[in-house]
């Protein structure tokens, strides 16, 4: 048997629990002891998939099995140490020691370095607090008590997040694995052909619309760049578009799937139960976000298609429209079904996304039964879900060391005071941009959950005492968050859609930067205005859609690249005229005539700067001059 498929029995277990099969059968099992026997399964596979190197391999048939049997303790023990709180002996404490220390290694190996060492400083800081200086001095706890809080506490490892992971994020794996299964990539590729592909520019637009519907899929950026960017962006250089924007437009693209309704990325999930909202909520929420990010990159790709002379193929090149329609009906109806069962029905997004998992193979069932029928498909269903879920029980079972380290020692507090000061002194401009740069910097080789939960964690109580609404700042610490995959020095999507592409990796995270550029503008335009999370009146959800709107049309033309101004003083003018319609919803009261007044008149300085792209260098010596400067 291959390692990886010791994390079949995850997914099967998974499925049973989100069945409800336990209390089916009779059995009383407390949600705890699942998500023990899960978080003890996951640090078991994680540690033999990623092995030590040479003679050290030994050391994770150690590890593994005594992790794993520290946390079938936990599971066996836990409603009698209910009854027992105060008896803190070794039969509690050293398995918890053990439990933890092979989560953190497990963590190590599969979501990198950052996050375990975060996880070390802040079990750390659970032993040593009371040794800290002025306001992050935290009270004295025993060790043992400490360990345990962390091992056994719903506030603990097997608390909040890690039950979010194991129950809604797990059905939503599986519903991706299964349409990956019948084909999705492929179906999803064809279809955004058929859609787009003629257009101008129409190769990456094909990448957006691709990459934008296998987001629903994946819930992984670099999965998603992989799975789509080796279709879509050798199309983009084979049409005119330099490699090192075509690697651009698919990691943007990509990335942009976890911001995506109705499907979001994981973070998701933990977002609406750390504020106690539904999914639904959040979806609604990043709604309009989403729509403005597609937007924007959607125009900058046009725009420098338009400069560039860059055509769509020839219609008889691509698949038909209505063919590839036909194709993807078995695919799009179970997404109709999760919306349906999501939105309509009201069901938990776990259990939504089984079901629709399980419309998906019954229709591939019918249409295709002999690939249906196949055991290797099965196996590859619940191999290749359990494979992917296993680094997100492992970051949740991290976040809830974080979150436990600071509910016992009351880190939370200290961190909501000192940072207050920085509203207190500068506003609350300066509070928001310190915790998008600890977003952006902590995303460094760390997963975009494990981003949200820390950061959140820490810094969102103060940005609500600062005056911003609860979902702003989540959603504002998600955005930053996601937006490290973009950011260099370590741009992982835009690293790995370079590789693909053969392109320099900083000049591609660098133009990342600028396909992306609204996300990096739009958290702090609705921190300030709510009307772009659908809060408010229609009239100021309105007006703040149309200002957005017309500030990113104004700056798809600024920044089409040789931009057809001829640079100097008017790209500049334009860019100014651009922020200040796009702020403007958030510095003005929203919905009100400024607002309005400002927004018509970035729509005449569009207007303006097209009849200024009539004047451009012909689109053939452009790219001409962009290809020379190619390495």
């Amino acid at each position: 048997m291959k390692a990886n498929h010791l994390a079949v029995p995850i997914t099967l277990i998974g499925i049973l629990w989100l069945l409800d099969v336990p209390r089916r059968l009779g059995y009383v099992v407390i949600t705890e002891q699942y998500l023990a026997l899960m978080i003890g399964l996951a640090v078991l596979v994680g540690l033999v998939v990623a092995p030590l190197k040479g003679r050290w391999h030994v050391l994770d048939w150690l590890l593994g099995p005594a992790a794993l049997a520290s946390w079938l303790w936990l599971a066996w023990n836990y409603e009698p140490w209910l009854l027992d709180p105060v008896n803190r002996g070794p039969e509690k404490w050293v398995p918890a020691l053990i439990a933890i220390a092979g989560t953190v290694e497990a963590t190590r190996r599969h979501c990198g370095g950052v996050l375990a060492a975060l996880a070390l400083a802040f079990i750390a800081y659970g032993f040593l607090g009371a040794w800290a200086p002025g306001i992050f001095e935290a009270a004295s706890i025993a060790p043992a008590r400490f360990l345990l809080y962390l091992y056994s506490d719903t506030n603990g490892i097997v608390g909040l997040v890690l039950g979010v992971g194991a129950t809604q994020i797990l059905g939503f794996i599986v519903f991706g694995a299964v349409l990956n299964a019948v084909g999705g990539s492929r179906i999803l590729t064809d279809l955004a052909m058929a859609a787009m592909g003629h257009r101008r520019g129409g190769p990456a637009k094909v990448a957006i619309l691709a990459s934008s519907l296998f987001g629903t899929l994946s819930g992984s950026t670099v999965a998603n760049v992989m799975s789509t960017g080796v279709v879509t962006i050798p199309m983009m250089k084979r049409s005119g578009f330099p490699a090192r924007h075509a690697a651009a437009i698919e990691a943007v693209a990509s990335n942009g799937g976890q911001i995506a309704p109705p499907v979001m990325g994981a973070t998701a999930f933990v977002i609406a139960e750390f504020l106690q909202v539904s999914y639904a909520d959040v979806v609604l929420a990043a709604l309009l976000p989403a729509l403005a990010y597609y937007l924007m990159l959607y125009l900058q790709v046009d725009r420098y298609a338009a400069v560039h002379g860059l055509v769509g193929a020839p219609r008889n090149e691509l698949p038909p429209i209505i063919g590839s329609l036909a194709k993807a009906w078995p695919l799009l109806f179970p997404l109709g079904v999760l919306i349906w069962f999501l939105f309509g029905l009201g069901y938990a997004p776990g259990k939504a996304a089984l079901y629709s998992a399980f419309v998906s193979y019954a229709l591939h069932l019918v249409t295709q039964p002999r690939h249906a029928l196949s055991l290797s498909l099965l196996d590859d269903i619940t191999r290749n879900a359990g494979t992917i879920l296993i680094p997100v029980l492992l970051v949740c079972g991290v976040a809830g060391i974080i979150i436990g380290t600071i509910n016992i020692t009351g880190l939370g507090f200290a961190l909501t005071l000192a940072l207050g000061s920085i509203a207190e002194l500068g506003g609350v401009l300066p509070l928001l941009a310190v915790t998008a740069l600890i977003a952006v910097v902590l995303g460094v080789g760390m997963p975009t959950t494990g981003v949200y939960v820390v950061v959140s964690v820490l810094l969102a109580p103060a940005l609500v005492k600062a005056g911003i609404g609860q979902m702003s700042a989540h959603l504002f610490i998600f955005y930053f968050g996601l937006l490290s995959m973009l950011t260099p020095p370590v741009a992982i999507a835009s690293y790995a859609a370079a590789s693909l592409a053969e392109s320099d990796m900083w000049r591609t995270g660098i133009s990342g930067m600028r396909l992306a550029i609204v996300a990096y503008l739009i958290p702090f335009v609705f921190a300030f205005n709510p009307a772009l999370l659908l809060e408010g009146t229609w009239l100021e959800i309105g007006v703040s859609c149309l200002s957005v709107t017309v500030a990113g049309v104004m700056l798809a033309e600024v920044l089409a690249w040789n931009g057809a101004y001829g640079g100097g003083w008017r790209r500049w003018l334009a860019a100014a005229a651009a922020l200040v319609v796009g702020a403007s919803s958030a510095i003005f009261e929203p919905g009100g005539g400024l607002v309005i007044a400002t927004t018509l008149a970035g729509a005449a300085i569009v207007f303006a700067t097209r009849k200024f792209a009539a004047g451009a260098a012909s689109p053939r010596q452009t790219l001409l001059n962009e290809k020379k400067a190619q390495p």
